[in-house]
């Protein structure tokens, strides 16, 4: 059992995990404003450049969940210090890339280092005192989007003042300093699940199941969602997925343990996070598209990358002025009250974005409403988490909600681009997505931000949140709305699985 650091460090603490997230996430996005320009830049195909894009994603899939776990076996630091590594190599690589096969790699490297931000979230539960605690998870978490948010605006001026490839040699400098800043401020906490084995069978099972699932995802719309390729990578998918799923729960220590996945609280927190980063992502893909399609659209408004990046930049500050007033929320009514309240901020965003597409103004406050449910959204989801499982599967199953999070992304990156791809309009020679397809995207990114919503509503409660220091985490003691007479089964299976997931750790 580890104590809470000393209040006076504590601030320090969090304020460095906000840091080192910051890095993280703004190395994963600050190439989006390149990404027109890369098949120039290298000379090849955009398909071959969209590898670039794709290879992050799928590395940093399979990284994530896999350094929870690491983390919960060898300690939470040290994986994250380790996770600096690929980060800072990726970004040199990128720096240097003479072609689009080393960029690939490049980029490959950085997403194995993903890792770093659940992990940061994860160790707080270890080293914060309860009373600060949920301000703490919200603030760290927030800078996953602060780093996306301020990311586009800052690549977009370095590439339009400075050559390209500062954006790489900026981004591993700014990683090397988080680096140093938790070899000194950090402490070296007891691993929770030390003793343990870790499970490379049930590693390997995830990651085949993951790239076949993203590839397919990602992909499907080059490669026609009826080819061949396309429908056998899912079923290697569904097939992967079933035997890990078997695997994991015949053994002793589970990569992710499945018994306390299917805890209702887990459950079905893991399941709004899908929602919610479907949710998010989708207004993500519509605005800068809208500020920098040409006004002779009728409905674009002519700005420029860097323009584009400085109107939405606001919204991104607006979750780091936000995330405390999240955690103070969650003390006071509880996280899931929190992210439910943040999914309906979503959706009120975009019903925003309907009314003021036709502005610059109007798409700013959609930004900010937007960002404020992200905020709130994305600090109550680890608390959920963390105040229901083991502390010895406390990065895991964090890492695996990060991992649910980005499935959410990738599944609405790919729905949004089919839309976009069937409703668009002539400008010249070229084909570009219509108004219509806009505003068909802003009402699929409401409906699917309400269902979070009603997923998150379902969420049991519990007597106490947020165990720390050791403790173990509360068992549902009520839930919303009448039970059935299974769901009174489930619960009463899942107590007993978590007891026994308990006593194995």
């Amino acid at each position: 059992m580890s104590a809470p650091v000393p209040a006076a460090r504590s601030g320090l603490l969090v304020a460095t995990l906000a840091f080192a997230g910051i890095a993280a996430s703004v190395t994963q996005t600050m190439i989006t404003p390149l990404i027109p320009q890369l098949p120039a830049i290298f000379e090849t195909s955009p398909a071959n450049a969209a590898w670039i894009v794709t290879a992050t994603l799928l590395a940093a899939a399979v990284a994530v969940p896999i350094a929870g776990r690491l983390g919960d076996l060898f300690g939470k630091r040290r994986m994250i210090l380790i996770s600096t590594v690929p980060l800072i190599a990726g970004g040199v690589v990128c720096a240097i890339a003479p072609n689009v096969e080393i960029m690939i790699a490049g980029r490959a490297l950085q997403g194995l280092g993903m890792g770093m931000a659940p992990l940061g979230i994860a160790l707080l539960r270890d080293a914060v005192a309860r009373a600060k605690l949920s301000s703490a998870i919200a603030t760290v978490s927030a800078t996953l989007g602060v780093g996306g948010a301020i990311g586009m605006p800052l690549a977009s001026g370095v590439i339009e003042f400075a050559d390209w490839r500062t954006l790489f040699w900026g981004g591993a400098g700014v990683t090397v300093l988080a680096a140093a800043a938790i070899w000194k401020v950090i402490p070296a906490l007891p691993a929770g699940a030390s003793g343990q084995r870790f499970d490379g069978v049930g590693a390997v099972g995830l990651a085949v199941g993951l790239v076949s699932f993203i590839l397919a995802i990602s992909k499907g719309s080059e490669w026609g969602w009826t080819s061949g390729l396309t429908l056998g990578l899912i079923s290697l998918a569904v097939v992967a997925f079933v035997l890990w799923g078997v695997w994991e729960t015949r053994e002793k220590h589970p990569l992710i343990d499945l018994r306390t996945a299917v805890r209702p609280r887990v459950l079905l927190t893991n399941a709004a996070s899908i929602f919610v980063g479907f949710g998010m992502y989708a207004s993500m893909l519509v605005m800068p598209q809208v500020l920098q399609m040409p006004a002779q659209t009728g409905y674009g408004l002519g700005q420029s990358v860097l323009a584009a990046g400085l109107w939405m930049a606001p919204a991104g500050l607006m979750m780091l002025l936000l995330s405390p007033v999240g955690g103070r929320l969650s003390n006071a009514r509880g996280p899931k009250f929190t992210l439910t309240l943040g999914v309906v901020l979503i959706a009120t965003g975009y019903g925003v974005a309907l009314l003021g597409m036709g502005s610059t103004w109007g798409l700013l406050a959609t930004g900010i409403v937007v960002n404020s449910g992200v905020a709130l959204a994305y600090g109550a989801m680890p608390a959920l988490i963390m105040s229901s499982v083991p502390r010895s599967e406390t990065a895991a199953a964090n890492g695996f909600n990060t991992l649910m999070r980005s499935l959410g992304t990738t599944i609405g990156a790919a729905i949004v681009g089919v839309v976009l791809a069937q409703m668009t309009t002539t400008m010249g020679s070229v084909q570009v997505p219509s108004e219509a397809g806009f505003r068909t995207v802003l009402v699929i990114g409401a409906g699917v931000s309400l269902v979070a919503a009603a997923v998150a509503a379902l969420i049991p409660a519990v007597k106490s949140e947020l165990p720390t220091s050791g403790e173990e985490p509360a068992q549902p003691d009520r839930f919303v709305g009448a039970a059935s007479e299974p769901e009174q089964g489930d619960r009463l299976v899942g107590a007993a699985v978590g007891a026994g997931a308990d006593s194995r750790a």
